[in-house]
């Protein structure tokens, strides 16, 4: 008998237009972020039964992760991210969200491809 799978969803490269950070114009004109999710479902039937309601909806969690990304203005990353993934395991039967976001075009004096955290939390 085979064991059951540890089941990841992963989504990469989510693109929104946010108005998080330090500065004035940073809030004001805003700037565009990428967020990577991994999500572990507390069980995922779906590897068996192939129906949607057996696993969890990446569209909703898109939805969710933009919604929040756009709804309320915070100046740290930090915060930004632990209220997305407080809503995931909140929304969604997961037991782990691990959650990157990254300013792609960061207001700093030097040259780099992006600025960003990376968040990990367990619902336990």
């Amino acid at each position: 008998m085979r064991s059951t799978p540890k089941v990841t969803i992963q989504l990469r490269q989510v693109s929104v237009h946010t108005n998080h950070g330090v500065s004035e114009a940073e809030r004001e004109v805003g700037q565009r972020m990428v967020f990577d999710i991994d999500l572990v479902p507390l069980e995922c039937p779906a590897t068996g039964t192939d129906e949607l309601d057996g696993t969890i909806d990446y569209g909703a969690v898109t939805e969710l992760l933009v919604a929040t990304a756009t709804e309320v203005s915070y100046l740290t990353l930090e915060r930004l991210s632990m209220v997305i993934a407080e809503r995931l395991l909140d929304g969604f039967p997961a037991e782990s969200v691990r959650l990157r976001a990254h300013k792609v075009e960061p207001p700093v004096p030097f040259t780099m491809e992006s600025g960003g955290i990376e968040l990990f939390l367990s619902a336990r």
